[in-house]
């Protein structure tokens, strides 16, 4: 638990060492699949802790990925879904014919991953496959479920691990949820 001012704090749902445990199953999950010439694409910003702590664990599991970044938006100025996706950044990589993996911080809504599976499918990717680090199935929009999952996380609003509150908390080493006294 960490107290923050005006009697708010916030409660570690996952810790450390939580994740850095699932990191690595998921890594020993992914490298079964037998990937060759993969091409990770973190989804930014949220996902960019959990993509470094998830490449360094494939790499510990003998795999060595290239990485990329895409950003995408369905807020923008916003604090409620548009419903559509925008591309703020893309891949700079060629993905045809390559094995791609999406890695996300939250699927919920399904809106951006599916959008971005979409988008490196139509992009002629051999496979695209998705990881996130939390699962929120609640609110899913689109007809999409990731291949690899970290953790089934209750429907809460969720910080830490690079994921954040108005530009806030993304610093965390754990993922916390914030509450009020």
């Amino acid at each position: 638990m960490r107290t923050l001012a005006g009697g708010k704090r916030i409660d570690t749902l996952f810790n450390a060492a939580q994740i850095a445990a699932r990191n690595e199953a998921l890594a020993a999950e992914i490298t079964t699949a037998k990937l060759d010439h993969l091409l990770i694409v973190a989804v930014l910003k949220g996902s960019f802790v959990f993509a470094a702590d998830l490449i360094r664990a494939l790499h510990a599991a003998g795999m060595s990925p290239e990485v990329d970044f895409i950003s995408l938006s369905s807020y923008r100025a916003g604090t409620t879904s548009s419903g559509q996706v925008t591309i703020l950044r893309d891949v700079e990589s060629e993905v045809r014919d390559r094995n791609v993996l999406l890695v996300d911080d939250i699927l919920e809504s399904g809106r951006t991953l599916a959008f971005a599976k979409d988008l490196m499918a139509a992009r002629r990717a051999k496979v695209v496959r998705t990881c996130v680090l939390l699962n929120k199935p609640g609110k899913r929009a689109a007809d999409i479920d990731a291949d690899y999952v970290g953790f089934e996380c209750p429907d809460l609003f969720v910080v830490g691990y690079g994921m954040d509150m108005a530009h806030s908390f993304r610093e965390l080493p754990f993922v916390g949820v914030v509450s009020s006294d």
